[in-house]
């Protein structure tokens, strides 16, 4: 697409080029902390698939489990990815949960948007 600006005419596949550095492989790297959130989520997401499968499992184990798993995923909603390679971890991760129907909440959507608007 080419647009016209003060005479000279650009195309915006340029301009969007020269606008958007390549990261680092540093920064394309996830944190430890982040890859660390990711994984506390993946064992309680298996555990309390566990808990729901064990018919011997009693209501308040189902509960917990059911909140220890949402509380894992709170953490990596609200996580406020600074760099390139968080952000990226981030949503493939957040994607992969969505794709299975469990990021449906008003509060992961309230977290996540507020952890764009952190300070970093």
């Amino acid at each position: 697409m080419l647009f016209q600006s003060g005479g000279a005419v650009v195309t915006s596949t340029i301009v969007a080029r020269a606008a958007v550095a390549k990261p680092s492989p540093q920064e394309q790297k996830s944190s430890n902390h982040l890859q660390g959130l990711i994984e506390t989520h993946r064992a309680a997401y298996v555990a309390f698939g566990k808990v729901v499968r064990d018919v011997r499992a009693h209501r308040s184990d189902r509960e917990r489990a059911s909140r220890d798993e949402e509380k894992a995923l709170l953490a990596i909603c609200a996580y406020p990815a600074a760099g390139e390679g968080d952000r990226l971890a981030k949503a493939r991760y957040l994607l992969e949960i969505e794709a299975r129907g469990e990021l449906d909440l008003p509060v992961h959507m309230q977290t996540l948007l507020r952890s764009t608007m952190s300070k970093r």
